[in-house]
């Protein structure tokens, strides 16, 4: 049993994708799935029960560690400018099993992510149905509770097959809704940012650290789910025109922009509130109901219900071309590899994971699946940054032309001790959780994928 079989891939290798996109799509693709929960959600609980106004710290160091991690995203993209992301870099470097976690790990990543934001989504979108008296029946409100009497989430449902039934579509007509849903989501921000900073009150950021450090870190590690979603880029490759320029650029362009951003709403926020009241499911509309401008709440909160379906169509655009990915190579059914003649896209992958998306944010309350989601992205991550590292022995540095991570060894392996620092920071649950989906994994990959594997029947013949 060879577990570590190496994939060949073809530099000039022909695609029945279309090949599209340009450097433009691709930042709006990262952005899109970069910046939603971070800013409309994650910012009020982490500065309330973990950082203070020193959250501006955990964005600098959860930051660090995603752009250490996406310089290796960048240069892979930029050398093997094929679909797949993580799992097929380290299917070339490290050989197929270890390109199954990493592919199990994105999957998790993924679908969790796409579930869990539809499910933020209906709660925004009840909340604004119950400002208009408009109330749905207890039992069509929220996952699987019978405590609660609540059974189904019926909109996170609804949305989900939206959103699956549109990436069905033709890739540029796929991200057409997704780029205007980025401007949209600019505008938002821009709005609270030049609104809110003239209710910034300075004595609010004091004590500044209320939590010291160990409250930073903390807070890095929670803060770490908002910056997921970066490598959507890498998984559109074949699809990109001049993949091994503007792969790259989008990743590192999408990574820095949601960073300032980041950066700036947290300190306007914390400015206006004091952050002991910010444990709130809107944190940002909050603060403007704070100073009391009910009115930009309102507007903020339906800027967040529609930019925050740029994350589901981005995660499940990543998620379907995953599916497809790893099929091709036999460690999934077939039947996902399979492109609509009309629209060149892979629907049946799409509509696969859509099945399990919906599953999962119509059904589970996924609280503790968020830090799972960071566990399985931070594990993956530290496989890239070691997969650079393999890749420098086995093809030598970059041709001219090709983005180069600077620093190696040095960096990749700074950036794997500040992944194994943010795991060391999350839940005795998670780590549980995490154990047991990846004895799942593991168990799929030696009961269907090891033996369907397109490498196993190359062996046979």
């Amino acid at each position: 049993m060879d577990l570590f079989r190496k994939k060949v891939i073809q530099r000039e290798s022909v695609t029945n994708l279309k090949k599209e996109l340009k450097l433009k799509d691709l930042i709006m693709l990262g952005i899109g799935a970069i910046i939603g929960t971070g800013i409309f959600v994650v910012t009020g609980t982490a500065s309330a029960e973990y950082a203070g106004p020193a959250l501006i710290l955990s964005f600098v160091v959860a930051g660090i560690v995603v752009v250490l991690s996406g310089l290796s995203f960048a240069e892979f993209a930029s050398r093997i400018p094929v679909l797949g992301g993580a799992y097929s870099y380290l299917y070339v470097v490290f050989g197929e099993f270890t390109a199954w976690l990493a592919g199990w790990f994105l999957i998790c990543e993924f679908l969790l992510a796409v579930s869990s934001v539809a499910s933020g989504w209906s709660g925004y979108v009840q909340g604004f149905l119950a400002s208009a008296d408009i109330h749905l029946p207890t039992a069509l409100t929220g996952g699987y509770d019978p405590s609660k009497g609540t059974y189904i989430d019926l909109i996170a449902g609804l949305v989900i097959i939206f959103v699956t039934l549109w990436v069905s579509q033709e890739a540029k007509k796929a991200l057409r809704l997704n780029n205007a849903m980025v401007w949209v989501k600019f505008g938002v921000i821009l709005l609270f940012i030049v609104f809110g900073a003239f209710f910034v009150e300075p004595d609010n950021w004091q004590p500044f650290m209320p939590f010291g450090f160990a409250g930073v870190f903390n807070g890095a590690a929670l803060v770490f789910f908002a910056f997921l979603g970066f490598d959507a880029v890498a998984m559109a490759a074949e699809e990109v025109e001049d993949a091994k320029k503007n792969v790259p650029r989008g990743i590192i362009g999408s990574i820095a922009i949601a960073t300032v951003l980041y950066i700036i709403v947290t300190l306007i926020m914390t400015g206006i509130v004091p952050f002991a009241e910010l444990g709130v499911n809107d944190p940002v509309a909050f603060a403007m109901r704070y100073v009391g401008h009910g009115v930009v709440g309102s507007i903020i909160s339906v800027g967040a219900i529609l930019t925050l379906l740029t994350v589901t169509i981005a995660m499940m655009y990543s998620l379907a071309r995953l599916l497809y990915a790893i099929s091709k190579d036999g460690l999934l059914p077939k039947a996902m590899q399979a492109i609509d003649p009309k629209h060149k896209t892979p629907k049946k992958a799409t509509y696969i994971a859509g099945v399990f998306a919906f599953f999962f944010a119509a059904a589970f309350p996924l609280n503790i699946l968020a830090e799972l989601t960071n566990i399985a992205a931070l594990s993956y991550m530290i496989l890239m940054s070691l997969g650079i590292i393999k890749l420098r022995k086995m093809m030598g540095p970059p041709a001219k032309g090709e983005f180069k991570v600077p620093l190696v060894p040095l960096l990749p392996l700074l950036s794997v001790a500040s992944c194994l620092f943010l795991m060391t920071r999350l839940q005795t649950a998670t780590w549980i959780v995490f154990g047991i989906s990846l004895v799942i994994g593991i168990a799929i990959y030696f009961v269907y994928g090891y033996r369907n594997s397109e490498l196993n029947e190359k062996i046979d013949e």
